[in-house]
């Protein structure tokens, strides 16, 4: 017999009945029934329950084990009493007698339980990980990233992609995020960089003449951490191929997602359709540029009808150049308490408040209550309720003022309702390809021009767009939304030195810093560089969305707190002096 195991914890079935056995695991249930002891035995398989009474030469030192001792036990299989079954397990038919115990691993006082559902703080998870990891939700989602990404793998192979790796120890290039570097030993002074991702090394590639690549790449960014983003590294399916258009990047990339999602969804519906939709439609309708289109709610531009009104708020707000009213429906909230709430919810982001009417019935025909009805009359009222489609017990709130100042409030807002009012499906996965991204922004105070998006992105109409206005020049640049998470973003990329180079100087880049930075790049362009495009694919965003949960921390093995702290290895840490001297580093204090 084997060493640790003949069968693992979820193999035994009523056909091995009688057969003498040996388990290995951790104790995850004592159970004493005054003489008989009954152990929940556990592996990553599943639970056995195995027992032992005074009749066993096993019993006293089964005896002495605790939750989460790590033991092998020999024993034989028996049937349980029918009455005794547990259909929920398995292994519910039987139960094994042990009849010789070893202790492989003893186990201390628990900082944490492994058995049950109860709640710790995050902090004591993270620093006992590997107790945490143990526990079956962990499992769970361990067992479904690691599936999903191999589903990944096979869908990209069965594609007529090819995986390749690219470098971890490479040079600085702003990609949107602060670097990790790398001190040199052998050049001192100079730093190596870690890939804020592999965006350049794939493009290189596709020069390289290899016309489809992918990678489940891991990424390192110096970020500020949020509950879907990590603050230090993360992994993506990163694809590019040559000869493309952006279509085709959709095309390629949609068969892949829609067949995870459906694989792994837990049947829940997976849209057919992804609509795809402008930047500037994204943040009219959805104040997002990741819209959450499981709730059917489209703000729309209402400024004409408050333009010389009653209401002087607005009415005042409108002589003022870039400055617009919007409407979020909100049909079935139609009640002075929910207007209120919403109202209240507006205060509590940063604003004073939100405008709001709401229609009710007075039994002689319908009527549009609330300040704002009181203020512009039952003429503009009518014609708002027309506009938004709305009727009897429905609402719409308002927001006013430059559009970026307010939109990402009403983006909430909108969500907020569609989640008060049961609005959003909670059972469906809804995809929206997000297209026509600005390249370029506006700093409102020095009025520079700087990159938006992605600096590697065709601008829309080669050349000849970057001759004129470049708040107006779009990019072949795209991302992909789904219930109101990024997933995916890509592009098609310029390949052409000129066009790169004017693309960068618009920004403030002049021609000796972009063959600084970007040389290997730009130097590539110039032997017979192919069109191509690709994207990236979040895996820990796709893996929290599949298993349900709130907090990319769930379905990563080892993350970092949000201080960007590894408290199980203490990272990061203070190197030795002697480690500062081999790089020819010091640290100055900080004040």
């Amino acid at each position: 017999m084997h060493a640790y195991r003949s069968h693992t914890c979820a193999a035994l079935t009523a056909a091995n009945v009688g057969e003498t056995v040996r388990l290995s695991g951790w104790v995850h249930r004592v159970r004493d029934h005054g003489g008989v002891l009954f152990i929940d035995l556990r592996d990553h398989f599943g639970v056995t329950q195995v027992l032992c009474d005074g009749d066993s030469a096993a019993f006293a030192e089964l005896e002495k084990v605790r939750s989460e001792w790590c033991i092998r036990i020999d024993g034989t299989v028996k049937a349980r009493d029918p009455e005794l079954v547990n259909s929920k397990l398995p292994t519910g038919e039987i139960e094994v007698y042990v009849r010789e115990l070893e202790v492989l691993g003893a186990a201390d006082e628990l900082p944490l339980m492994v058995f049950g559902d109860q709640e710790y703080p995050e902090e004591t998870r993270l620093r006992y990980r590997y107790l945490d990891l143990r526990r079956e939700a962990m499992q769970q989602n361990m067992t479904l990233r690691s599936d999903v990404v191999a589903s990944m793998r096979k869908r990209m192979w069965d594609q007529g992609f090819r995986e390749y790796q690219t470098p971890i120890i490479t040079a600085s290039s702003p990609e949107g995020a602060r670097d990790f570097l790398v001190p040199s030993r052998l050049h001192p002074g100079k730093f190596y960089a870690l890939p804020q991702a592999p965006q350049q090394f794939k493009q290189l590639i596709m020069v390289s003449g290899f016309d489809k690549y992918f990678q489940i790449a891991p990424c390192f960014r110096d970020e500020d951490p949020r509950a879907d983003r990590s603050p230090t590294d993360f992994y993506q399916l990163d694809l590019e191929m040559s000869f493309v258009e952006q279509q085709d990047v959709f095309d390629t990339i949609q068969p892949v997602l829609t067949g995870v999602f459906e694989e792994f969804g837990g049947g829940r519906k997976v849209d057919q359709e992804w609509p795809q939709i402008s930047y500037k439609d994204a943040a009219l309708w959805y104040g997002s540029d990741k819209p959450d289109l499981r709730n059917p709610i489209k703000m729309q531009v209402v400024s004409d009808h408050f333009r010389g009104s009653g209401f002087a708020i607005f009415a005042k707000l409108l002589e003022q150049e870039g400055t617009e009213i919007r409407a979020i429906p909100a049909p079935t909230g139609g009640s002075r308490k929910f207007c209120d709430r919403m109202n209240a919810f507006a205060q509590k982001e940063g604003l004073p408040g939100m405008g709001y009417i709401f229609w009710r019935d007075q039994g002689e025909g319908m009527e549009a209550a609330g300040p704002l009805a009181k203020n512009i009359g039952p003429e503009r009222t009518e014609a708002i309720r027309q506009q938004l489609g709305l009727s009897v017990g429905d609402a719409a709130f308002f927001l006013g003022g430059k559009p970026k100042a307010f939109e990402k409030v009403a983006g909430k807002a909108r969500d907020v309702i569609g989640e008060e009012l049961n609005l959003t499906e909670k059972d469906r996965l809804a995809f929206a390809w997000i297209v026509d991204f600005p390249i370029y922004e506006q700093d409102e105070e020095s009025g520079a021009i700087d990159f938006e998006h992605n600096p590697f992105s065709m601008p829309q109409g080669g050349l000849e767009a970057l001759e004129g206005n470049p708040l107006d020049v779009r990019g072949y640049q795209y991302d992909l939304a789904c219930n109101g998470y990024e997933l995916v973003s890509g592009a098609i990329r310029n390949h052409k030195p000129e066009i790169m180079l004017k693309a960068f100087e618009l920004a403030g880049y002049g021609e000796d810093e972009v063959k600084s930075r970007f040389g290997a790049l730009f130097n590539a362009f110039h032997y017979g560089a192919p069109p191509h495009g690709g994207c990236a694919a979040g895996i820990d965003r796709i893996v929290m969305l599949l298993a349900d949960e709130a907090n990319i921390r769930e379905v990563m093995m080892f993350p970092m707190n949000q201080r960007a702290e590894d408290l199980m290895m203490d990272a990061p840490s203070d190197p030795t002096s002697d480690q500062m001297m081999e790089l020819g580093l010091r640290i100055i204090p900080q004040d």
